[in-house]
């Protein structure tokens, strides 16, 4: 019963994690863009540059801002413990555990909680007190 009490809170914990990793993730996209919009502005007559920068300007902070607004999403989900959540969160934390060093370890500790057995039993809306019942069961007898 302990036990999943405490993977509520772990579970809870993850979700604020990629939230607010998340939020900063947007803000980042935004300074990206703007920094990228700045520096246009020193190769306006050049067709090249601007072409790349351009690109550039586009595809970054739009790929953060998607894997931000995913992040947000999930964590939101996680809350109401949801499976949908649950999967989409694994797969952010995987993606995450390549933002060395920060983003590892996160990425790690959010893998670790949402793999549990009564993390799964929470998600999937089975008694996980029952399942923990049974085990005491089995071991007194």
């Amino acid at each position: 019963m302990e036990k999943v009490r405490d993977m509520r809170k772990h579970v809870t914990v993850v979700g604020a994690l990629h939230i607010g990793f998340a939020i900063l993730g947007l803000i980042g996209a935004v300074v990206v863009f703007l920094s990228i919009n700045f520096a246009e502005s020193f190769v306006e007559g050049e067709d090249i540059p601007v072409r790349v920068l351009t690109a550039i300007k586009i595809l970054l902070p739009g790929l953060i801002a998607v894997v931000s607004l995913l992040s947000i999403i999930g964590g939101i989900g996680l809350f109401s413990f949801r499976e949908w959540a649950r999967i989409l969160i694994i797969v952010m934390s995987a993606i995450n555990c390549l933002n060395v060093p920060i983003g590892t370890a996160k990425g790690v500790y959010s893998i670790w909680a949402l793999l549990q057995d009564e993390t799964i039993r929470l998600f999937k809306g089975e008694d996980p007190y029952a399942a923990g019942q049974e085990e005491v069961t089995k071991r007194t007898n």
